[in-house]
């Protein structure tokens, strides 16, 4: 068992996070804005504040171990030209201030989610795909993560772990679930988010793909 500090536990994906790691035995502890309103499994302990602010995440850290952070650069709806709500680089100000933090008390350990095309791996994305990222409100996110990417990788003395996700689905746990480094494997189209969940508890738990931004998908489904 674990003390784990979760960043987005509020969202479509944390939510999922929250009840596996629940289930799994964790002592969980979810930094959010509005605790009144999350629907959090018994036992989880929900601290009121928002990773952008430095002191909120400081005071949800202590006695943690490891950090999962389900962040993302949220628009008003999935429809890729819906407006942007989070300010422009949220993801990569809040693993900043995450990352101090982690210094500060002697936490190692992150796995968060990323997204397929991030990083190193915006080359490979069809021409299409990348031609409605670059149009439209997508892009944001986009260059969120690929600055979160590179935040990453420059950092030192972290255990990271970046989930790269394909594209998203709200289907209950289907599974099998495949994970590979870019370029290695074809991966497939989808996985769901409670799938998703699962994989970031294992990886805290297995202590695997440290400093690594594997692909994930459901090989069917």
């Amino acid at each position: 068992m674990s003390n784990l500090l979760i960043l987005g536990g509020s969202g479509r994906t944390g939510a999922h996070v929250l009840d596996h790691a629940a289930r799994r035995g964790h002592h969980v502890r979810a930094l959010v804005r509005n605790p009144d309103k999350v629907q959090a499994p018994a036992g989880v302990e929900l601290i009121q504040g928002t990773p952008a602010n430095i002191d909120d995440i400081r005071k949800a850290a202590q006695g943690t171990e490891a950090v999962i952070s389900a962040l993302n650069n949220a628009r008003t709806s999935d429809n890729p030209w819906a407006k942007p709500v989070s300010p422009p680089m949220f993801m990569t100000d809040a693993t900043r201030n995450t990352l101090t933090v982690m210094a500060e008390q002697g936490i190692r350990r992150i796995v968060l989610t990323s997204t397929q095309g991030a990083g190193d791996d915006w080359d490979r994305l069809n021409p299409l795909v990348k031609a409605v990222i670059n149009l439209s409100n997508i892009k944001a996110g986009f260059e969120d993560h690929t600055a979160l990417d590179q935040l990453l990788r420059a950092s030192s003395g972290i255990n990271w772990t970046l989930a790269r996700a394909v594209t998203l689905t709200d289907k209950p746990l289907s599974g099998p679930l495949r994970a590979a480094e870019a370029g290695t494997e074809k991966p497939g189209a989808r996985i769901n988010r409670a799938d998703l969940a699962q994989f970031l508890i294992q990886t805290i738990e297995d202590d695997t793909w440290i400093r690594q931004a594997p692909l994930v998908w459901n090989t069917r489904g």
